[in-house]
């Protein structure tokens, strides 16, 4: 996480005006939760919508829980694992996954004092039991660097695959550390199992959040790269025939920058489509982009541009079908920070761009989660009032959503 940058002073000089369209309906939800709250993940397999957020416990002690849509309501919050140890951090936090009724989550744990010095930590609750595994290793080596931003999917039936930044290479765990950040992959069992570990890229961008989506031809995985001239724009790399491929540059933007932004991409898969959208500030010109696949992520169509210039980005993507999808980002307009969605598709068609929820302009508010479910589009975030943070909540129908 070399020289962070907080780009977002110079990126609210810009203004801009995203839409004069009618507002889609948003329905708000009752969060379940009752303490500060935060760092808030969705995550749906077409027949349970999870939510999973942290909780400040007390002054040193935070707790990670779940919480189930049932009849259109999240359900009383269920605690995974709870710690004193944790290294809690709003742009690095933990997820959760679930397959065919198994549930992963992680948490980072700190590995010394140092700031950046924690591992990755994870937590199972196989179908059927009532226990959480906690404390499961991910990474096999001890080194006191930084390991996080994790993704995790389901893999098949019986394995989760999972993704993440791997500091080991860095030689330290501070900001100024000499050697290169790099992003591994690995496969884990229904029980917390590491079955296998890989490195995918050696060099990438200090800190920003990976993704990983599985097409109909396997695993993909994007993340922020870093060259050796410190360009960092967005690439892939794919799982074909069980060999990785050379990671490839989905689009060359050119974002020269020494520092991380702090801003990683979404991607999301059906078949062999593939969505990827991501932030880019080029030439001091903050923009949202997004690309389609056909062919399960080996080739890309030319971005499109999504919203107006000045858009800060922490985007999140959802699939409807082959040919249309979803983006959402925040961004600003007449001076207020928005959530905004927009239909996408192939074609580049222009469609409506419509708010979610008013945000805090801070780091603080985190990254916004959008999540397709039973018909409708939900969304999670972090409310800002008064120091101390809660997470909104809503749904917008798809129906609605979807017109022109």
């Amino acid at each position: 996480m070399k020289q962070l940058l907080y780009l977002f002073p110079l990126i609210f000089l810009l203004s801009c005006q995203q839409s004069n369209e009618p507002e889609a309906q948003v329905e708000f939800l009752t969060f379940p939760g009752n303490g500060i709250s935060s760092l808030s993940v969705l995550t749906s397999d077409g027949e349970n919508l999870l939510l999973s957020y942290v909780e400040q416990l007390n002054d040193s002690t935070y707790g990670l829980f779940y919480s189930q849509l049932k009849n259109e309501q999240f359900s009383n919050p269920q605690l995974i694992t709870q710690g004193t140890d944790w290294f809690v951090n709003w742009a690095d936090f933990p997820a959760i996954a679930q397959n065919k009724g198994n549930l992963l989550t992680h948490i980072l744990q700190k590995s010394a004092t140092d700031s950046y010095a924690y591992d990755i930590k994870l937590n199972v609750l196989p179908k059927g039991q009532q226990s959480w595994k906690t404390g499961l290793p991910l990474h096999q080596d001890s080194t006191l660097t930084e390991h996080g931003f994790v993704s995790a999917i389901a893999s098949n039936d019986s394995t989760f695959f999972l993704t993440w930044l791997d500091g080991r290479n860095t030689g330290g765990s501070g900001h100024e550390h000499a050697g290169a950040m790099s992003i591994r992959a690995a496969e884990v069992d229904l029980q917390g199992n590491v079955r296998w570990d890989e490195l995918l890229d050696a060099r990438t961008c200090d800190c920003c959040q990976t993704s990983v989506a599985m097409t109909g031809k396997g695993p993909v995985v994007v993340y922020r790269n870093r060259s050796d001239r410190e360009i960092r724009d967005i690439a892939i790399t794919r799982l074909v025939e069980g060999n990785w491929t050379e990671p490839m540059i989905i689009h060359a933007d050119g974002w020269e920058i020494k520092g991380c932004p702090v801003n990683g991409p979404k991607v999301a898969a059906r078949g062999e489509t593939v969505l990827v959208s991501w932030f880019t500030d080029v030439n001091q010109s903050a923009q949202v982009k997004l690309a389609f696949s056909s062919d399960a992520g080996g080739s890309f169509d030319a971005p499109q541009l999504i919203g107006a210039s000045g858009d800060m980005g922490r985007v999140d993507v959802a699939l409807l079908d082959e040919e249309n999808g979803l983006v959402s980002w925040m961004g600003m307009e007449n001076d207020s920070t928005f959530l905004f969605v927009r239909r996408v598709n192939k074609a580049g068609d222009e469609f409506p761009v419509r708010r979610v929820t008013t945000m805090d302009l801070t780091r603080n508010s985190g990254f916004p989660q959008m999540e397709i479910h039973g018909g409708k589009v939900y969304f999670a975030w972090t409310n800002l009032e008064q120091k101390e943070s809660s997470i909104g909540l809503s749904s917008i129908e798809l129906t609605g959503l979807l017109g022109q």
